[in-house]
């Protein structure tokens, strides 16, 4: 009887051992850790401020850390490449700035469930995205552009051919409009030439042969005035157009700018876009802000923060999220500390502070 009574106690014993191992589990996964953290410098993600780090996805890490007891120590990648290449070979535990999570990178990596809904948009300088007409700037480049040179060219020859006819012809008429002398003869004859070419001639000519070219010279000018205006209205009209961008395919045959080696970039080569690609999307706004580029292609977010503070006034956003990603945090192949990250992520979740973190960082439509 004593014995079956030991077996009985022995058994509860053994059960109740079985059921607090979670609960040991759990304690021992939310124990305090020091973690170093791959990032990179990425308004509004990650900011640096002398040696302290600001942003969304910092915010989001110091949540996080609020149910793992983690803390951290921060390295910098650089950009996106040297992010994942401190996570590959084990200088980081985990990497955090705005990482977009893509199919070849997954085979790579372990990622958090998505942090934030993105994708990739477009921003051009302020007049490129408005449905103005061209300002005078656009005017004068036109006007002064390869095809209204030549015949600006034509004008000219217009001009100074049917003067010394005219100088020649009535330099001997006592009345004529022109002087005797080539010079300034030849000069009151082009003057009479542009007249013509501008449908308003000065003097008529005295002799009758003079008078009968002038006819015939008269519609020579209509017709060349009204096809040159007629070129320098459609010029005028395919600029207005052209200027517009609203999606990828406004994009071919532009000055795109975008940050090498990214979503960004193959997004761009997707479309057939050519670009120029840059280390840091700082480079980009530059280039934009100096009209060296027409159009950035970046993740969306970021160009939105952009045109909200330091690109206000300088480059709009120009149409919609025209790719879908989605960020996550980058862990290395079956790291234990992803699940870790994702149960905080969601308790972060379900108490509110994720949606006080995107109204914080991106306003009421993040």
């Amino acid at each position: 009887m004593l014995s079956r009574l030991r077996s009985i106690l022995t058994v509860l014993l053994l059960v109740a051992a079985i059921g607090a191992l979670p609960g040991l589990v759990s304690r021992a996964d939310a124990a305090p850790r020091q973690l170093t953290v791959a990032t990179r410098e990425l308004p509004p993600f990650v900011m640096t401020d002398g040696e302290v780090k600001s942003g969304f996805t910092i915010d989001l890490l110091n949540e996080v850390a609020k149910h793992t007891g983690w803390s951290y120590t921060y390295l910098d990648g650089g950009n996106v490449q040297g992010l994942l290449k401190a996570v590959a070979e084990g200088k980081a535990d985990l990497g955090a700035s705005a990482v977009s999570i893509t199919a070849d990178r997954a085979k790579l990596f372990d990622f958090s469930q998505p942090m934030l809904d993105a994708g990739l948009q477009i921003i051009a300088p302020v007049g490129n995205t408005q449905k103005a007409q061209p300002g005078l700037r656009q005017f004068l480049q036109l006007l002064f552009s390869k095809t209204m040179l030549v015949y600006l060219f034509a004008a000219l020859v217009l001009t100074i051919l049917p003067a010394h006819i005219i100088w020649l012809l009535e330099r001997g008429n006592k009345e004529s409009m022109v002087s005797r002398s080539y010079f300034p003869g030849i000069f009151q004859a082009a003057g009479w030439g542009l007249g013509l070419l501008a449908r308003a001639p000065f003097d008529p000519p005295r002799r009758w042969p003079i008078r009968m070219m002038t006819v015939l010279w008269t519609f020579v000018s209509l017709v060349f005035v009204a096809y040159y205006t007629a070129i320098l209205t459609t010029n005028l009209t395919v600029a207005r157009i052209t200027s517009q961008i609203n999606t990828p395919a406004d994009l071919v045959g532009k000055k795109v700018c975008t940050v090498a080696n990214t979503t960004s970039a193959a997004g761009l080569e997707k479309f057939g876009v050519q670009y120029t690609g840059v280390t840091k999307i700082d480079e980009c706004y530059t280039g934009l802000a100096d009209r060296d580029f027409e159009a950035v292609v970046f993740d969306a977010p970021v160009l939105q923060y952009y045109v909200a503070h330091k690109g206000a006034g300088v480059a709009a956003m120009a149409g919609p999220i025209f790719k879908s990603e989605d960020y996550g945090i980058v862990f290395p192949i079956g790291s234990e500390l992803r699940r870790q990250f994702d149960d905080a992520m969601l308790s972060v979740q379900e108490d509110g502070e994720f949606d006080r973190l995107k109204r914080k960082w991106f306003g009421t439509g993040a």
